[in-house]
């Protein structure tokens, strides 16, 4: 074999080889430089201070800056599930692991790993279950067909996103719908909501005494569907708000009580500030 013939057979042989695979992976999040920070494009010390944290987190999740009714809708929902008190399993999960004297971030972790269908995750089944209604609807049912529809499934317990174990209706709820209404950011989610309550309703009775409200996470879920969220970032924005709340807990724990403590929430004293409002400023 010619030396001509060998380089023509060897450059045969490496166009028959596959391609090696593009050895880098790709991110639209955040891009790092020396001495430079962009979130989806912006520098973030050019956010800091002219973003609140609602609009900063709209902008991470969805790619774009919210319009001004939309991050004021946004921090709302964020501060909606900042904390429910001592007797979610999320909350007793963080304060009982903060009696053992341990890191805080070990804390939080324990009560994230608390979240799951039945508290914090009912924000995406509830998405989804609104998105099935509005299917029916796109096909030709009006929504209160559709609301029936959708409900029938749900005899022994109420669809996602109703039902409170405290509060017969959920001021989160009411205050949330109001400042989507205020701001015309209710849209096809919200109606859907609002007519799967009044078939539940109608169904459990018009007296009031079995009324199935519309919870925290169902208002959520109808609100952030409406502005274009998908369900899995529906939940993401639940764990954001109540780490907070966790963090709060823990730190509390760990400064007022014993270690090593047993845990009982009904043996709870509030002791802190008094019902008050807002300053004139501030609303």
């Amino acid at each position: 074999m010619t030396k001509q013939s060998r380089g023509a057979e060897g450059s045969r042989d490496r166009r028959a080889q596959p391609r090696s695979p593009d050895p880098h992976w790709r991110t639209a999040l955040t891009a790092i430089e020396p001495n430079k920070i962009l979130i989806r494009g912006y520098p973030v010390d050019e956010l800091m201070g002219r973003l609140d944290f609602g609009e900063a987190v709209y902008l991470l999740l969805r790619g774009e800056l919210p319009s001004p009714s939309i991050g004021k809708l946004m921090g709302a929902v964020l501060v909606s599930s900042l904390d429910h008190g001592v007797t979610p399993p999320s909350t007793l999960a963080s304060r009982n692991v903060a009696t053992t004297g341990t890191s805080l971030q070990a804390c939080v972790a324990a009560g994230i790993l608390g979240f799951g269908p039945y508290h914090g995750g009912d924000i995406e089944s509830c998405m989804r279950f609104l998105d099935t209604g509005l299917g029916l609807v796109r096909n030709g049912m009006t929504y209160e067909e559709a609301a029936h529809e959708v409900v029938e499934a749900y005899l022994e317990a109420p669809p996602p996103g109703f039902g409170h174990r405290i509060h017969t209706q959920d001021p989160r709820t009411a205050r949330l719908f109001q400042m989507a209404h205020e701001l015309e950011l209710d849209g096809e989610h919200i109606r859907m909501i609002g007519s799967v309550e009044r078939v539940l309703n109608r169904r459990h009775g018009n007296d009031g005494t079995q009324r199935i409200p519309i919870n925290v996470d169902g208002a959520i879920a109808a609100v952030c569907a409406d502005l274009g969220f998908d369900p899995a970032q529906g939940n993401a924005l639940f764990i954001i708000s109540r780490v907070t709340g966790l963090v709060g807990h823990a730190l509390e724990e760990q400064s007022r009580q014993t270690p090593m403590r047993q845990i009982d929430p009904k043996d709870l004293i509030y002791d802190g500030p008094a019902d008050r409002r807002l300053p004139e400023t501030r609303k």
